[in-house]
């Protein structure tokens, strides 16, 4: 192995504000286009034209007719009228796309021509075929009057020889490739696309499409990634997902330095015995690493390094911190190197509704969700954390908070960075409990030609969202424990409840824990685990229906494990199932997906609040239509319509 130099301690972890490292990367590497290759017309599409493209000949070649009509002299029809008409001699040829005119055009006659057509010496005008009928001695008859030129597109009268066709760092689409064709242009000078290595270091990683074993995770950085450069001109080379073994990693490393033009790995930033991707870098040439740890949220650990001038990024390890830091930072300068030019940034204003904590120091940069509504535009916060995969999917765009500020207010009117240039906004915002239920519906408003967007907040803060007038509905599971009704008694005044269908709640354990054996039913089984310390509970999230459910059950005790509060069902099932809990309160669906007991506590109503005067009427019926549309799916998930519920 190769002597590596020593790290200075300001390299590793000692953070740097956001321009800092910026201006440390692009001094070291001071990135440029790659160099010039000749590229064929089939496989232009996203490559950056790396000169000016002039026309080597006229667009159309020749003078041709636009319509279909008869070539004729202006002057010969300039006097005709639908009431005095001109008749004209017809010539003994027609002329179609392709066909050269052997006949000159004399005063006093009409040529036959298609759209496409060239133009005939002696014409300069086209009388359309509408504006004409055959006289019974065979003349045509000509009822409206044409200038000169009218009806011709002239040589070069799009295109004219030497023009400046296209310039140069045009990015080359459907339209550019046209214009290439039309001048025969069959391949051109563009800029070369870098080969990028990337590279998934973790042992903890596992390739898509493999057995997940236990305690590892899928490797979707490395997927992203390569996604991310091809949006952004370069072509991605696949290292997969490399084990933290130092002998695999350096050889690794090293393959990818010496035949790709930049290298991005992911995982292997933070400061701990594991991670040794850092040490490595640090090998591969000079200047090595420049920035180890920027101000940013998510996307501390960052690690830039330029290496006998090849950049080398090290992401985060976390989905969301290793894009927001692509795009941000490496992005720009990956981009300059494929001769790519700046993105254009697309901003628009909207409210933030909720207050959102920040850290001190950093710069964080929150995902969003844009929705309609009566008061304006307003973007909610996607608050999944730094690991979260769907995210990025969810989301509209993000807002900045200044590293100066330790939190954004509520009801901030916050500039939103799009992800993409075009805002699309759903036709329905559905705020509030989640369910596999609500999939199957809305998979249904797709027949309606309608979209939707989910956000999972919970049961009370959906409700919260659709008072202020940020949803269109909020689906809820919230059992009222004065009256022991579900949802209705919930209601705001100016709000309805759509109903949704009966999910059957339980308490959730391993088929093998002998302590639930002789459990008939739920009180036995919660009476059970608080007899043993050693029996762990999972519990769920304030705001949750099911938590207020629990609460009853455990009537003010607070076993081991009450603190640890997940968001779904899915959780609880999988906690109990992967023995860091020993018993919950879940769905049967959630419990036969993962093999657990189940004892029965009852159904529970999963229904939708909706305002009285809704944004839009036509969506909410059509969500009606699609709930009664979804029934035979809902029952195959476990569920029981609420149309069909005793």
């Amino acid at each position: 192995m190769t002597e590596r130099p020593s790290l200075d301690q300001d390299q590793f972890l000692t953070v740097l504000s956001r321009e800092e490292a910026v201006a440390r990367f692009v001094a070291a590497l001071q990135p440029k286009p790659l160099g010039l290759e000749i590229a064929a017309l089939s496989d232009l599409v996203g490559r950056v034209l790396g000169r000016d493209i002039a026309a080597p000949v006229d667009t159309p070649p020749f003078d041709r007719s636009v319509v279909d009509g008869f070539a004729v002299s202006a002057a010969d029809v300039a006097q005709a009228s639908e009431a005095a008409p001109v008749m004209l001699a017809l010539n003994g040829e027609t002329i179609a796309c392709g066909t050269l005119p052997r006949l000159a055009l004399a005063a006093g006659t009409a040529t036959p021509i298609a759209t496409g057509g060239p133009i005939p010496r002696g014409a300069d005008a086209v009388v359309m075929v509408e504006h004409t009928n055959l006289a019974a001695d065979g003349r045509l008859v000509v009822s409206r009057a044409v200038a000169p030129g009218q009806n011709i597109a002239f040589a070069g009268s799009d295109i004219a020889r030497g023009e400046t066709l296209l310039r140069a760092g045009t990015v080359i689409g459907a339209r550019e490739i046209g214009m290439l064709a039309a001048v025969g242009l069959a391949e051109v000078e563009v800029w070369r696309k870098p080969h990028v290595a990337v590279i998934s270091t973790g042992d903890e990683l596992v390739a898509p499409g493999q057995p997940l074993r236990p305690a590892a995770i899928y490797d979707s950085n490395g997927p992203i990634v390569a996604a991310a450069l091809q949006e952004n001109g370069c072509d991605p080379i696949r290292f997969g997902a490399i084990a933290d073994d130092a002998a695999l990693l350096e050889a690794t490393m090293r393959e990818a330095h010496a035949t790709c033009d930049a290298v991005i790995l992911s995982g292997g930033t933070s400061k701990g015995a594991g991670d040794l991707t850092y040490r490595i870098v640090g090998s591969l040439g000079a200047p090595g690493i420049v920035a180890h740890g920027v101000a940013l949220k998510p996307g501390k650990p960052l690690c830039l390094a330029v290496c006998e001038g090849k950049p080398v990024v090290i992401l985060p390890g976390f989905p969301t911190s290793a894009m927001f830091t692509f795009h941000d930072i490496v992005a720009p300068v990956l981009r300059t190197l494929a001769g790519h030019p700046e993105r254009a940034e697309v901003t628009l204003t909207a409210r933030v509704p909720v207050r959102v904590p920040s850290d001190l120091g950093r710069t964080e940069f929150v995902m969003v969700a844009l929705a309609e509504t009566a008061s304006g535009r307003v973007a909610y916060p996607i608050g999944k954390g730094s690991g979260s995969v769907t995210a990025f999917s969810q989301a509209d765009g993000f807002v900045t908070i200044d590293a100066l500020s330790e939190a954004m207010p509520a009801d901030t009117e916050a500039e939103v960075t799009l992800f993409t240039p075009h805002l699309t906004v759903p036709d329905l915002v559905i705020m509030g409990s989640h369910c596999v239920g609500l999939d199957a519906v809305i998979a249904r408003l797709g027949a309606h030609s309608l979209t939707a967007r989910s956000l999972s907040l919970g049961s009370l803060g959906g409700l919260a969202a659709l008072r202020r007038g940020e949803c269109d509905l909020a689906p809820i599971h919230v059992l009222d424990p004065a009256t022991g009704t579900y949802n209705r008694p919930l209601l705001s005044p100016g709000m309805d409840l759509i109903p949704g269908w009966r999910r059957m709640q339980g308490l959730v354990h391993r088929l093998d824990d002998r302590r639930f054996a002789g459990a008939v039913d739920v009180p036995t089984a919660v009476a059970t685990a608080l007899a043993d310390p050693a029996c762990l509970m999972v519990n769920r999230n304030q705001g949750a229906g099911t938590r207020i459910l629990i609460d009853q059950l455990l009537a003010g005790a607070k076993p081991p494990g009450y603190w640890n509060q997940p968001r779904s069902h899915n959780a609880v099932a999988a906690a109990v199932a992967q023995g860091r809990a020993d018993w919950g309160i879940a769905i049967k669906p959630v419990a036969d997906a993962n093999g657990l007991g189940f004892l029965p506590l009852g159904p529970e109503h999963y229904d939708f609040a909706v305002s009285a005067a809704p944004r839009a009427p036509a969506a909410i019926d059509a969500f009606r239509k699609a709930i009664a549309e979804a029934a035979d799916a809902l029952k195959a998930l476990g569920f029981i319509p609420a149309s069909e519920a005793p």
